[in-house]
């Protein structure tokens, strides 16, 4: 069997030579977000395996098609952890239950198994409740190894906490994806498992749900996820027993099983939450946390302190993201059956520009994923 980078280098120069879209898709779990996905798939899995593991170095390095969970499996046998949580939204259908003649099963038309892996983690660059609290996936990102439109493997950063002099260009590939490479190899930087937590819930209104989590932000309190929705306020602090235990008493609330957390959490960073089900369009509004509750039509939810606000509506977009700009931010259709406008936020001239240029250096036969972050690039 050829090496898996050697067969993706030629595939990528032959679909460059004839100007042939590539779809990059690893496990598929993100398939949903960006533009609708288009060209022929470059799949991604045979990428598979962690290559260094580090724990004293607080370090993790793996190839882009190993699955997520196989990674944090491996972290939480050293009692670490990837601190950024990144959502999954892995996929596994229910094992068939109809059989035909001779008591073989019935073949469904149901979704395939989706199982996410590092390089759709990093491509998408999302970040779960502790977002807000430890960082973004770009900030635990250490050094990429990706291949270019051209066919070309590129090494950008490392395997230690100081290694960039001038611009960062292993960031650049969070959050973009896959439209300016496929990655191929990544390193991160892990955390330690906190050695306690609690989740308190409040009852509060939204005004007051804000003023308190914008009030926690600005104190030595060990929180690391909040999320309101519809009268009720939960907020989970994580640390050494002692801090954890000195906050839940100057914090009051009524204090959730421990479990119970652990699934409100999961729920929350998975979307199983009840207020995620339903085909009404998901946005996703990052704005300035002391926005004010927004006056839009929908159901809404308050993650990050006040600076992130899901919205489910059927409103018209130039309202929706006429609102988050007000407030100082962007609005992205995150998730809809159809989607009639493009996915993120419109780019200012000055910034189009920039990801033009970045996208015909990397790229210059726009053969990469292309339409998944713009719909002209």
């Amino acid at each position: 069997m050829s090496d898996p980078v050697t067969h993706l280098a030629d595939v990528i120069r032959e679909a460059a030579a004839r100007k042939r879209a590539l779809c990059i898709r690893g496990g598929g779990t993100k398939d949903f977000y960006g533009g609708e996905p288009r060209g022929d798939v470059l799949d991604t899995k045979p990428l598979r395996g962690i290559v260094s593991y580090e724990p004293t170095e607080l370090v993790i390095t793996a190839r882009a098609g190993t699955p997520l969970e196989e990674i944090e499996t491996a972290l939480r046998e050293k009692g670490q952890q990837l601190a950024f949580e990144p959502p999954h939204f892995d996929y596994r259908p229910a094992a068939p239950s109809a059989t035909g003649p001779g008591g073989l099963a019935v073949v469904s038309d149901a979704p395939q198994e989706r199982i996410a892996t590092l390089g759709g983690c990093v491509a998408a660059g999302l970040s779960g409740p502790r977002r807000a609290y430890a960082g973004a996936v770009r900030d635990f990102i250490l050094g990429v190894r990706i291949m270019n439109g051209n066919g070309e493997a590129l090494r950008f950063g490392g395997e230690v906490m100081k290694n960039v002099a001038g611009y960062d260009l292993s960031r650049l590939t969070v959050g973009a994806l896959g439209t300016l490479g496929v990655i191929l190899e990544v390193s991160l930087k892990v955390l330690p498992i906190p050695a306690s937590e609690a989740t308190l819930k409040l009852a509060a209104g939204p005004d007051e749900a804000i003023k308190l989590m914008n009030q926690w932000a600005g104190k030595p309190l060990p929180v690391t996820a909040t999320a309101y929705r519809a009268g009720s306020l939960a907020v989970r602090l994580s640390g050494s027993a002692s801090a954890v235990s000195a906050a839940v008493k100057k914090m009051g609330g009524e204090a959730m099983d421990a479990d119970q957390a652990a699934r409100f959490w999961s729920d929350v960073r998975e979307h199983r939450a009840p207020f995620f089900a339903g085909d009404q369009a998901l946005w996703r509004l990052s704005v300035k946390p002391t926005t004010p509750p927004m006056d839009l039509a929908g159901p809404q939810m308050i993650e990050w302190s006040g600076a992130l606000r899901w919205l489910r509506s059927d409103a018209d977009a130039g309202t929706i993201r006429g609102a988050a700009a007000h407030a100082g931010g962007h609005a992205t259709l995150f998730r809809a059956a159809h989607k009639t406008v493009a996915a993120f936020h419109p780019l200012s001239p000055a910034l189009e520009s920039i990801h033009r240029r970045l996208k015909a250096a990397f790229d210059p036969a726009g053969i990469l994923n292309p339409g998944r972050l713009y719909p002209d690039f």
